[in-house]
């Protein structure tokens, strides 16, 4: 038993090694002084969001871009709160700027995937970038767009990073820990030419590439992976195509979860989607990463059952814990402080989160907005 958790450990560790290589690969993407030129449609999917979408629609108005250059289309998924009338009522204050209203249809198991495909074929633009409703932009976020684009003009598919906006608490610090390693990951596996993960929070396609890769067809099975599951339909059709947008200044912020039983079925959906993936490099990751989770609870049961020495349960640990505190480091270029400490406390908890999360979305069900899918 011993040597299998070393063993999944060393292999964890070589995985976490080469995402941080790929992190290094991706070069930061500086501006130019390019006029602007990309005209975007934003997509906004959203239920019952009353309390973040005027703030949302508020950031976007003050984005520092030409207003005939960008339209909004918000799609509503049936809310039954004030969304839909703060909405309009935003729409009127802000009648400078092209708005649409949609209502979603259900035709497959992803209400957003319906919401996006309903969105799509209506947008006026080819560029479309896709946001949640919980989410802030800066004032250069379409610039960062923009730019790359212009810079860039094979690619049609871009991912771009996207963060908490958090209070000083030990519940939002350990959310934000967890995304930094995600976005970090995400960013090394475009660097190794292996892309397999984005969000959708902040993903932007060309109506082209989509409707080329044929859409969301092939995942609609799925009730999420709006975003990583087409990301790795894209990147299965032409690797030169995708790309990762490695700017602060592209990055959009978004809501830690305020509850701990509202995280564990974010993650759950989050990991949901694994099974769907197309990428064996994905597959393996994930395997790697859930086994050595496991191998640390393992261990610290052996430690207890004194069938291991506290100096070996101290060599597997700090082996994790340095490789993932590397990892996290790297993805700390998107926070305002650049650097953050990785408590212990952190990285004795995670390994029981992130197991159990693994274990329910296998045997159980999801709730979200309201609504339970199955995982």
């Amino acid at each position: 038993m011993t040597v299998i958790v070393f063993f999944l450990i060393v292999v964890y560790v070589v995985f976490i090694i080469q995402i941080i290589y790929g992190f290094t690969k991706v070069k930061t993407f500086q501006f130019t002084k390019n006029e602007p030129k990309t005209k975007f449609s934003i997509v906004i999917p959203f239920r019952n969001e009353e309390k973040h979408l005027t703030k949302l629609l508020n950031s976007i108005a003050r984005v520092n871009y030409p207003l005939d250059l960008f339209e909004i289309i918000a799609v509503d998924d049936f809310s039954d709160d004030q969304s839909v009338n703060k909405y309009n009522v935003w729409r009127l204050q802000n009648q400078e700027i092209s708005t649409t209203l949609l209502e979603n249809m259900h035709l497959s198991g992803s209400p957003k995937k319906d919401a996006l495909t309903r969105a799509i074929p209506i947008a006026k633009h080819d560029w479309i970038i896709t946001i949640d409703a919980d989410c802030r932009v800066g004032k250069k976020w379409l610039l960062a767009f923009d730019n790359f684009i212009q810079q860039n003009q094979n690619i049609e598919m871009v991912a771009a990073p996207v963060v908490y906006k958090e209070k000083n608490n030990w519940f939002h610090h350990f959310q934000q820990l967890e995304l930094l390693s995600l976005q970090a990951t995400t960013i090394g596996a475009f660097g190794i030419q292996k892309p397999f993960m984005c969000n959708g929070a902040n993903f932007a396609y060309t109506k082209r590439f989509f409707n080329e890769i044929g859409g969301f067809g092939g995942v609609l099975h799925k009730a999420s992976g709006d975003d990583v599951l087409l990301l790795q339909k894209a990147a299965n059709k032409n690797l030169l195509k995708v790309a990762f947008l490695k700017n602060e200044e592209a990055k959009v912020c978004t809501q830690p979860q305020k509850k701990i039983d509202k995280l564990f079925m974010q993650r759950v959906r989050w990991v949901s989607k694994s099974s769907g993936y197309s990428s064996l490099y994905a597959k393996t990751l994930a395997l790697v990463v859930f086994f050595a989770n496991v191998a640390m609870i393992a261990g610290l049961i052996l430690l207890m059952l004194h069938k291991i020495s506290v100096s070996f349960f101290m060599l597997i640990f700090l082996l994790k814990y340095v490789s993932d505190f590397i990892l996290i480091q790297q993805g700390t270029f998107l926070t305002p402080q650049k650097k953050w400490n990785f408590p212990f406390a952190s990285a004795f908890i995670y390994p029981f989160f992130a197991t159990a999360v693994g274990l329910y979305s296998l045997f159980g069900t999801f709730t979200w907005k309201g609504r339970v899918f199955k995982s």
